[in-house]
């Protein structure tokens, strides 16, 4: 199993979001799976101009790191997006990944592979970050497998995690593996993706002339 992972932090490799994703990695990588990680600086995956571009070709008209991150997420099995929690939601380097995924999100391009969110805080409220994670991977196509969390306020003096955390992490990682593996399909996922499929559809087909691509995309796929 190949993975990827986004880390979106402005702390990149040194900061507490990258710790906790290393322990998801790990427990990843005991179990076989090869992975990469790619940081999202800022300045490389630039916010999304709304110009229709992708809707229409397939590819996005922004000359900058965000096809190159996206070939390699469409070549891997698994997809790890970490953030920090900044106000209750993904950090704005994340975000413009998610903004920039519009073309991927009417195709469900990543349809197929398994996904996990991993978020750091300050002071708490990280469930409504990685639910909202999960609910972008199954806009994708992917299937969310979990996640993990860390507060840091609570965590001791001295230790980055507490060994909860850290077992929580690579059990998050093992997950993923295993469901890749077995092919897991868990039911509400699939609900909610199935649901979401059938509003692509309904859209691609209303604006067909416009998005001629997307239209293409699901004509060969589904029953566009």
């Amino acid at each position: 199993m190949k993975i990827s992972s986004l880390l979106a932090s402005p702390h990149g490799l040194k900061g507490n979001t990258a710790g906790l994703l290393r322990h998801v990695l790990d427990g990843a990588q005991a179990e076989g799976a090869r992975t990469e990680t790619i940081v999202l600086k800022g300045d490389t995956i630039l916010p999304c101009l709304g110009c229709d571009t992708c809707h229409k070709k397939g590819r996005c008209a922004r000359k900058d790191d965000f096809e190159p991150v996206k070939e390699k997420i469409m070549e891997s099995d698994g997809l790890v997006l970490a953030s920090p929690n900044y106000i209750f939601n993904v950090s704005a380097q994340l975000k413009a990944f998610m903004d920039r995924c519009c073309g991927v999100i009417h195709c469900m391009s990543f349809w197929g592979k398994y996904g996990a969110s991993v978020v750091t805080s300050g002071g708490g409220g990280d469930e409504a970050v990685t639910q909202y994670i999960d609910r972008f991977l199954i806009t994708t196509g992917a299937l969310p497998v979990g996640s993990v969390s860390a507060t840091m306020s609570l965590m001791p003096p001295g230790d980055l995690f507490t060994e909860e955390v850290r077992t929580s992490a690579r059990a998050l990682g093992k997950r993923l593996v295993e469901a890749w593996r077995a092919g897991a399909v868990p039911p509400e996922a699939e609900k909610s993706r199935g649901e979401f499929r059938e509003r692509m559809l309904a859209l691609v087909r209303y604006r067909a002339e416009e998005w001629p691509y997307e239209f293409q995309h699901w004509k060969e796929r589904a029953r566009a």
